[in-house]
């Protein structure tokens, strides 16, 4: 669990939820094993996202790299009203 501000907690699947909708609304991403891939780390409002994807054959690896950090990153911040100051995406597959 972790403590967003005073009284306000957020269980790590909640966590793990918001940055696999996020990755997966890129087209062609997936989050195959979000408890073993994926760490989210929030401490003194920021936060930093580390996730492990696949990626659909014929996607241009960059360009959904990138459109995952920033769709992770508003999620995470907007929902949990963070400052989020990285988000490693390593592309582990392409299926």
């Amino acid at each position: 669990m972790t403590t967003l501000a005073d009284h306000v907690d957020i269980t790590d699947g909640a966590l793990t939820q918001i940055v696999v909708r996020a990755a997966e609304a890129v087209a062609g991403v997936r989050v195959k094993r979000p408890k073993r891939h994926l760490d989210v780390d929030i401490a003194g409002g920021e936060a930093r996202v580390s996730i492990d994807v696949t990626v659909a054959h014929g996607t241009v690896i960059p360009e959904a790299a990138l459109d995952v950090q920033h769709r992770v990153a508003d999620a995470v911040g907007t929902m949990c009203g963070v400052t989020v100051r990285s988000v490693d995406v390593n592309v582990e597959a392409v299926g």
